[in-house]
């Protein structure tokens, strides 16, 4: 699991609800059936309006992305490079299959595939980087979606305040629901804003540095590939992978080395 993801979220409910309590207020005023069912499902019904039922039916499954950690790894992917590219230079090109099966990556072993079956690099390279570019589309289509919602649901937020209101300024004979009424008008907003700045936005945000990630990975394994295909040193293949590091774990790995 994503820890930060659940720790943000519950930290951001728990500092609304306090502050709800802080005052002496009570938690049943911020609750109200009519208004979570206008923005919530005014949010779904205009992401329904805006977009095809393919970008939409794993929307669900990329959103619970967000929840789920992802352990990439890129010092252990390069020492599997390592080892791939050191099985190459002892035996074959066609005896690392084993080897890259092991990585258990479906993109490093299409792009194996093809640098076994004798396929140019130039080749090899252009069909993995078109890879990637599908990749990176599927992957901004969903925080398009998901940052879409996030402008959905303020305005949903009003329009259920604008209805309150109506119905408010439509009743005023009685003067005493009038602060309540008021009261319930403002939660529909208070609902939007929250949806969009706790729910909708922070999980894009997520889901974009996640999938960069993983970008970063794919090209990491596309370099170290095309690296092996062409016969390079190990050594000189983990000097070039090392650039793909964070500075701040480059530097341990020299410290580590120097101290060696």
């Amino acid at each position: 699991m994503e820890i930060t993801t659940v720790l943000g979220m519950i930290l951001g409910f728990a500092c609304i609800i306090i502050t709800i309590l802080w005052p002496g207020a009570k938690l049943d005023d911020y609750i109200d059936v009519a208004s979570v069912f206008i923005v919530v499902g005014g949010v779904i019904a205009s992401t329904i309006v805006a977009y095809p039922m393919k970008t939409l039916k794993n929307l669900m499954k990329v959103m619970s992305a967000a929840f789920k950690a992802k352990n990439i790894d890129l010092n252990k992917d390069i020492d599997m490079i390592i080892d791939v590219a050191n099985v190459a230079r002892r035996e074959s090109i066609l005896a690392i299959e084993d080897s890259v099966k092991a990585m258990n990556d479906p993109f490093f072993l299409k792009g194996a595939m093809l640098v076994m079956d004798g396929i140019d690099p130039e080749l090899v390279r252009e069909v993995m980087e078109m890879e990637l570019s599908y990749i990176k589309d599927r992957h901004s289509s969903s925080q398009a979606v998901i940052l879409q919602m996030s402008s959905f649901s303020p305005a949903y937020g009003m329009i259920g305040t604008l209805v309150g209101l109506i119905n408010m300024l439509g009743n005023l004979t009685d003067m005493d629901s009038l602060g309540p009424n008021m009261a319930i008008a403002l939660v529909t907003t208070f609902y939007g804003v929250i949806l969009a700045n706790l729910i909708f936005t922070p999980i894009a945000k997520k889901l974009k540095m996640m999938g960069d990630d993983e970008i970063l990975r794919s090209e990491l394994l596309l370099e170290g590939l095309l690296a092996i295909q062409a016969g390079e040193n190990p050594t000189l293949i983990r000097e070039r992978l090392n650039a793909f590091l964070p500075h701040s774990k480059l530097k341990k790995l020299k410290d580590a080395s120097s101290g060696g």
